[in-house]
This record gives C-alpha cells, structure tokens and sequence, in this order.
C-alpha cells in the first residue's frame, strides 16, 4: 500500500496504490490526516488509478476523508477509479456523498 500525495493552490492530490482492505485502512487513514493538516486544502482528489483491491474499509477511508474535509469546508473527489473499486464503492451509496469523475 502506498500513498503518493502532492499539493498545489489549496488542491491536495492522494494517489493511493495497492489493496486497500482491513490491513492497510488505518495506515491509509493516519497518512491521508498527516497530509490534510498539513496542507489544509480546499480540495482534495483522490486517485485511485493503481488500487488493485478495496473492501469494506475502503469505503471507511472515503467517508473519513469526507468528514474531515467537510471539517475545512472542503470538498473530496475520487477519480480513476477501478472497475472492482466502483462496484464498491456504488453498492454502499458512496457516489450520493462524494463526486465520482
């Protein structure tokens, strides 16, 4: 699991790679933190082109971020998302809350 993240006017981008399942989640959630309070954007894109696998806990980590970008009066998006992800993410509502592109 990795997270590569870069910032530029106010717009934090997360590339988040590899499986994103129970065993990675709390890593994932703890860096995604680190990186928002310390760049405090007005935007954050989550990218998700390189996770080969996400359950439940995927779905935490989204909502997570959602709530603490709604916190900064932000916003969240997910792009290149994977076709397994977006079955997910889609079957729990996920799309209702953040923007999908």
């Amino acid at each position: 699991m990795a997270i590569t993240c870069s910032e530029s006017e106010r717009c934090l981008k997360a590339a988040i790679s590899g499986e994103l399942d129970h065993h990675h989640a709390r890593q994932v959630m703890e860096e995604l933190d680190r990186q928002i309070d310390a760049a405090l954007p007005r935007r954050l894109i989550l990218d998700l082109e390189g996770l080969a696998f996400t359950d439940s806990s995927g779905i935490a980590v989204l909502i997570r971020a959602f709530r603490r970008m709604g916190q900064l009066g932000g916003e969240v998006s997910v792009c290149n998302v994977p076709e397994q992800a977006r079955k997910v993410f889609c079957a729990a509502g996920v799309q209702k809350l953040i923007r999908f592109e």
